[in-house]
């Protein structure tokens, strides 16, 4: 926020406020009445407007209505007199962002001033956030030009009609199942709304169902205040249920409820409740077997595959993986910043024959340790950690009498080296949690050369890490 546009009518307070944000750095354009404030917002187009309520020609109030509506999200702060509480209740109904009482206090003017500049670097924060989100989810980024992956497109294209359908999405993990619900909440008409994920094998039972319906106070031990659930959270938008055939039978008999009523309660509330959430269900297990042997609810089946969605295998749509690749390569260099965008035909052949057990997550998560690995911009395939009995490994010194341990002592040594200690980053390397890596570290007795003294923690979150590449 640099620039401040000043209309009032007094030449003495214009001059005055010149000279104050002058002083602290701004670009201050000034008006002496309300038709001349609209000419310079719209030829300026400031960061903050500082308006007084009376004016000649166009009163305060109707300036700050043209303002609006030039710009919505304009940054307007009233100067209005004690004794104007119902003119200063308007401005605020009609989008002011703040108001200051005559005299001025220009410290109290400022402190209002550097609110506005924080709300508006948070909001063009959110607005990038928001548009990166839309883009991240959107139907381009689901790669596939064979069939099954032109059946997923169709359907993902159908439920964007509705928001309320319920849908099954099943395949094996890492196939990609979170991303097409997102897909399927982002390009339906309710994409405004939240789109709220819940891992029904995460939490215990107890637990899942306070995480789904909500609880009141004093339901059970530690239930110290109401809380919302997911399905209150999700309001008009998308509760999706991952993992949904491990949740138990006394869950799926209350989830069955929502499905069929979109009615619920509270854990240990009475008041019933409704939701107009679309619920997206998804599953890498046997439901039909899980139904046949009486550990899933067959109604609940059957209102759950409204819809529903089968995600192929990485290993039935290899035509698919160059382009996959290709995208993924992207992905990750915008992530690490790198730019590692050349693969040798050698390295291809060995990425679209590989049977990728862990589909679309293992190869993203291979190519990121691969690119976290390189020195230049081409990917090789030593840098690949495939396990297959033609694969070299991920390119570490072996002989055949080192342990399994001192292989991985070493190669856990080797990732913290080429991330520069930057632990959350080697986690995602190595697919293992932060807390797993801390173990390793101490179990192994590694160390980070760059400590100056004893004790030092070498911390990522508490130091700046150069960029890879």
């Amino acid at each position: 926020m640099k620039s401040i546009l000043v209309i009032d009518d007094n030449r003495l307070i214009r001059q005055t406020f010149k000279s104050h944000l002058t002083s602290e750095g701004f670009e201050v354009t000034l008006a002496s009445d309300g038709r001349e404030g609209v000419e310079q917002f719209q030829r300026v187009q400031p960061d903050l407007v500082i308006l007084d309520i009376h004016l000649p020609l166009i009163d305060g109030i109707e300036v700050l209505k043209q303002i609006r509506g030039l710009d919505p999200n304009a940054y307007v702060i009233m100067i209005t007199a004690f004794d104007d509480m119902k003119t200063t209740v308007t401005a605020m109904k009609l989008g002011a962002f703040e108001y200051i009482c005559k005299p001025i206090d220009y410290d109290e003017l400022l402190l209002s001033i550097r609110k506005a500049q924080r709300m508006q670097e948070m909001d063009e924060k959110l607005d990038y956030l928001v548009t990166e989100a839309s883009h991240e989810w959107s139907i381009d980024n689901i790669v596939g030009r064979t069939v099954q992956m032109r059946e997923v497109f169709k359907t993902i294209g159908m439920l964007s009609r509705s928001g309320a359908t319920t849908v099954l999405i099943r395949g094996e993990s890492g196939t990609g199942k979170e991303l097409v619900a997102r897909a399927i909440h982002y390009n339906s008409v309710n994409r405004e709304e939240p789109f709220v994920a819940v891992n029904c094998t995460a939490l215990a039972e107890g637990v899942l169902e306070s995480e789904l319906f909500g609880h009141v106070r004093g339901a059970f031990t530690g239930a110290v205040r109401d809380t919302r659930g997911k399905f209150e959270i999700a309001q008009r938008g998308t509760l999706f249920l991952d993992e949904i055939g491990d949740i138990s039978p006394n869950l799926q008999a209350k989830l069955l409820r929502v499905v069929e009523n979109r009615e619920f309660s509270r854990v240990g509330g009475e008041r019933i409740q409704r939701t107009e959430a679309r619920i997206i269900g998804a599953t890498n297990r046997n439901l039909e077997e899980l139904v046949r042997r009486g550990q899933f609810r067959e109604d609940l089946y059957y209102r759950l595959k409204v819809v529903e969605i089968k995600l192929p295998p990485l290993r039935e749509r290899r035509d698919d993986i160059p382009e996959l690749v290709a995208h993924l390569l992207e992905k990750v260099n915008r992530q690490l910043h790198t730019n590692v965008r050349k693969v040798p035909e050698s390295v291809m052949k060995m990425l679209v024959t590989y049977d990728w057990k862990g589909n679309v997550r293992e190869l993203e998560n291979s190519l990121t340790r691969a690119v976290t690995l390189s020195h230049g911009d081409v990917l090789l395939l030593e840098h690949l950690p495939l396990s297959r009995p033609d694969a070299p490994g991920a390119g570490l010194p072996t002989d055949e009498m080192t342990s399994l341990k001192e292989m991985e002592r070493r190669y856990i040594g080797h990732v913290l080296k080429q991330t520069r200690w930057n632990k959350s980053r080697a986690s995602d390397v190595l697919g293992i949690t932060r807390p797993t890596l801390d173990k390793k570290i101490k179990d192994y007795g590694l160390a980070d050369p760059r400590k100056r003294s004893e004790g030092q923690e070498a911390d990522e979150e508490e130091q700046t890490v150069p960029e890879l590449g």
